[in-house]
């Protein structure tokens, strides 16, 4: 059994065993405190160049089902306290270590992952390597930062899902890291879904015969996407317009607002967000490490719509004159909580369906 290191941007040095590809793995390392769902955060594209942790101490019981994957896997590696070698489900076709081994992921696994979590909820988040010998000196994890993340991930060229049954509306999804269920549940609600590369111009958008847009969600800083930005400034108040985690962000970002980053983020499926608009509290699946700085948004133009009932963070905003909302959190999150799943129906609702959710 073959020793691997994880070491951490201040030196601190964790020894674990090795899966997954023999490789060096460079990233940010951030943890994630989903219960179940491992296969749809290793192929979440909004993980590009993060190192993930798992805080649930068993992963890979299931093995790897392709049915349930969200995109392509972009972690640069993959920590875990404990991983199942011989998993057992009737759609399994792997296990773990094959998956990371196919993916060119290095992983690590018997090592404290609840003192390393402990560690980044104190210090913040941080850089670290994954690697068969600990470097001499961290210089070279402490240089690391994600750069062009959107670009990274996202298509190169449209894509389209029709519609399951009757095509009523023609939306139009940003690809900034996309999620496969975004489109799903939209195809499920009648929509013919084009997918779209993250830097297509909003007069493509507008003169393409859309009823309606996605801003998808995706990895990296925010505030460095300017030109999406820009391309958003322009759709905003044309077309109805839902954007998730990323889109959330950029949005605000177009209508002059600005984004900060959180110590060690929301990563998991049991954040709670309460809805301002009422009395309900909502248990979400979250993955972000920036939020919106609400009060940095024009006043009048924007409504707090929901905030993050730990820490009172923006988790999502209405822009009641330019025909749009966003979340922070996933409404399409698989393998749940799927509480929030109504917001699609909200966003049809605006292109001029009949499913007008309560909420």
């Amino acid at each position: 059994m073959n020793k691997r290191y994880l070491t951490l941007e201040d030196g601190t040095v964790f020894t674990g065993n090795a899966f997954g590809a023999e490789k060096t793995g460079l990233g940010e390392l951030v943890f994630t405190t989903g219960m179940a769902g491992y296969l749809e955060t290793l192929t979440d594209p909004s993980y590009y160049g993060q190192i993930v942790l798992q805080t649930f101490p068993l992963i890979g019981n299931y093995g790897v089902i392709p049915e349930d994957f969200e995109g392509t896997c972009r972690v640069s590696g993959y920590v875990v306290r404990e991983w199942c070698d011989t998993p057992s489900n009737f759609r399994s076709q792997g296990n773990l270590d094959q998956f990371l081994k196919e993916h060119n992921v290095p992983g690590i696994w018997g090592i404290d992952t609840r003192q390393i979590t402990r560690l980044l909820r104190e210090k913040g988040v941080m850089n670290a390597m994954l690697s068969d010998t600990p470097p001499a000196e961290p210089s070279s994890i402490q240089g690391f930062s994600i750069q062009n993340a959107v670009a990274a991930v996202s298509c190169r060229e449209p894509e389209i899902f029709p519609a399951e049954n009757q095509t009523l509306f023609r939306v139009a999804l940003l690809d900034y890291g996309a999620k496969a269920n975004i489109h799903r549940l939209l195809q499920k609600r009648g929509c013919k879904v084009t997918v779209l590369p993250y830097d297509t111009a909003a007069q493509t958008i507008l003169s393409g015969g859309y009823d309606g847009v996605m801003l998808s969600n995706g990895p990296g800083d925010p505030a460095e996407n300017t030109g999406p930005i820009q391309e958003i400034s322009k759709l905003l108040g044309k077309l109805p317009l839902f954007g998730i985690c990323l889109g959330h962000q950029l949005t605000a970002l177009a209508c002059g607002g600005k984004t900060v980053k959180l110590k060690y983020g929301h990563r998991g499926g049991n954040q709670p967000v309460r809805d301002l608009a009422g009395t309900r509290t909502y248990i979400t699946s979250q993955n972000h490490g920036y939020a919106v700085d609400f009060s940095s948004l024009p006043k009048g133009q924007a409504v707090l719509r929901y905030a993050n009932a730990n820490d009172s963070t923006c988790e999502g905003i209405d822009y009641p004159s330019l025909r749009a909302f966003t979340v922070q959190f996933h409404p399409e999150a698989c393998s749940g909580p799927q509480d929030t799943a109504f917001l699609f129906d909200r966003f049809t609702a605006m292109m001029g369906g009949t499913n007008h959710a309560a909420e």
